[in-house]
């Protein structure tokens, strides 16, 4: 097996062949194998009655569809089992402990829910007048409030849907405040254990980017810093904590040597929960911060969203900050500020960032967050979170490998593989088995800046019981790989609905459609 300079496979490993079922369905007990909804359904029928239309006027021209719809027919009943079995079949935070590193897969309180579902949120709609939704523009206002009292900023954009939204909703600001300056300045700074967001984001804007390796303690050095500085530099682009789970110590010097320079200074806000109510990025220096609310306050994500990544401003880029924004008027009331015009002042927004106001149901879920916890709770959860990571890293360092020595880390605890090394047992299988003992594996092979990467972020929301089971498991597999027990571990995950799958294939070359099989004895056209 080939391996990449960060000690993953460039091939997949080939697993154990599945046993025959022992049932004539195919079902294990309440496992139940459900075929695709293509398989369950039939084509040439409908689950709905509905009367022929007779004759009526033809209406669309052109446009008619020249191929049958192709769609299953399922009844209600046969809808729902097979979106019920398909829901057993998947991992999620409300089953079990969510390890992933730089992800933050908290309990998300039913209360948030609950006010998300509140007549007024739950209905609002993009196009409605805007005195109609007064009460939505107050709350939107209220949660950016929260979001200023935490950072220490001077303005805040509500717009953005996601992280990578965010990053280029503060990033453009950067972007349209030294073009106000009448400057060229055309590099971004990233740091190598930075997520992947950051580069790309600065490459889509125009900038070219420029790599700042990690110390040996897995930090940005402010000396690496000041070597890359000149005038061509626009911003640097640091996640603090970082992916690394540890806090950027000379933070505060890395800003001040990046405003000498006349660049500003750009933070990933994707691990704030770490640090909310403990210290607030404004006073450390940063000018722009994107904060994740469906991580850093417990809101739903995965799978591509929901999300919202509301941006942060200092008052240097305050003026930059994208139409349409909220902010409360001087009369204590909420408004919603549309034009460049309504801006006023010597505000120069750099124009829209998206066509609507960010996702109404993110902002009541995390405002409610924020409320149900008060300061105090916030800062407690910051807190938690931190002392799980080092109670797992604690429990863990004797059988595994710190790539960074028994330092005390933030609100993940990153491993490396070194602890596998002669086992004939990769990062991978380890993975694998994890399956097998009923928890979603940590985040594997991130950071780059590790070679073999484990990554775990148990997050606060999990009790001293729930960690113990999970360090148990962990510590038997380490014993189980040192071993020997290397064909158990090639064929893992043997519990799953699914085997191992042929990841490389199915990115590389993705089949994103189901087709019919043909009759026996022809072969189906790719």
């Amino acid at each position: 097996m080939t391996m990449n300079t960060q000690g993953r496979p460039t091939a997949p490993t080939a697993s154990a062949p599945l046993p025959a079922s022992p049932t004539f369905t195919g079902n294990r007990g309440l496992d139940i194998a459900e075929p695709l909804i293509f398989e369950v359904g039939r084509r040439e029928v409908s689950g709905v009655d509905i009367e022929d239309a007779g004759e009526t006027p033809f209406r669309l021209g052109g446009h008619a569809r020249k191929t049958p719809l192709d769609l299953p027919g399922l009844t209600e009943p046969e809808t729902m089992r097979h979106y019920v079995r398909l829901s057993t079949q998947n991992y999620a935070i409300d089953l079990g402990l969510y390890p992933l590193g730089s992800c933050t897969m908290k309990h998300n309180p039913r209360l948030n829910e609950k006010m998300a579902r509140l007549p007024g949120f739950a209905d609002v709609h993009p196009l409605q007048p805007l005195g109609t939704v007064s009460g939505a523009i107050e709350l939107v206002a209220e949660c950016g409030r929260w979001l200023l009292e935490m950072t220490g900023m001077a303005s805040v954009a509500m717009s953005p849907k996601a992280g990578a939204h965010g990053e280029m909703c503060g990033m453009a600001a950067i972007k349209a405040a030294i073009k106000a300056r009448g400057e060229d300045r055309t590099i971004v700074l990233v740091p190598e254990s930075a997520h992947g967001t950051n580069p790309a984001t600065a490459a889509q804007l125009g900038f070219k980017v420029v790599s700042i390796p990690a110390r040996a303690d897995g930090t940005v050095d402010p000396e690496a810093v000041k070597a890359k500085l000149s005038p061509q530099v626009a911003a640097i682009m640091l996640t603090n904590p970082n992916t690394c789970g540890l806090f950027e110590r000379d933070i505060v010097a890395i800003a001040e040597a990046v405003h000498a320079a006349g660049a500003y200074f750009y933070a990933d806000g994707a691990n704030f929960n770490a640090i909310v109510g403990k210290t607030r990025p404004g006073d450390l220096g940063v000018d722009a911060m994107h904060i994740n609310l469906h991580k850093t306050f417990s809101t739903p994500h995965g799978g591509g969203g929901p999300g919202a990544g509301p941006v942060v401003l200092s008052d240097k880029l305050a003026p930059f900050a994208p139409v349409p924004f909220v902010r409360f008027a001087d009369d204590g009331s909420a408004e919603f500020v549309e034009t460049r015009k309504q801006a006023a002042g010597s505000a120069t927004p750099f124009g829209r960032i998206t066509a609507f106001h960010g996702q109404m149901g993110m902002f009541v879920r995390a405002l409610s967050y924020m409320l149900a916890h008060g300061a105090d709770g916030l800062r407690q959860a910051s807190e938690d979170a931190v002392l799980n990571a080092n109670y797992v890293k604690a429990q863990l360092m004797d059988v595994m490998t710190l790539p960074f020595g028994d330092v005390p880390v933030m609100h993940e605890v990153l491993f490396d593989d070194r602890f596998l090394e002669g086992t004939g047992v990769t990062t991978l299988d380890f993975a694998k088995a994890m399956i097998d003992e009923g928890f979603h594996p940590m985040t594997m092979y991130f950071p780059l800046v590790v070679h073999g990467a484990l990554l775990i972020e148990p997050t606060e929301s999990e009790s001293k019981a729930g960690l113990d089971q999970f360090v148990g498991a962990l510590r038997h597999l380490v014993e189980r790989a040192k071993a020997g027990e290397v064909e158990a571990f090639k064929a893992a995950p043997v519990f799953a609905p699914r085997r191992r799958l042929d990841e490389t294939a199915a990115a590389r070359n993705p089949r994103l459609a189901w087709r019919a099989p043909e009759p026996e004895g022809r072969v189906a056209a790719e």
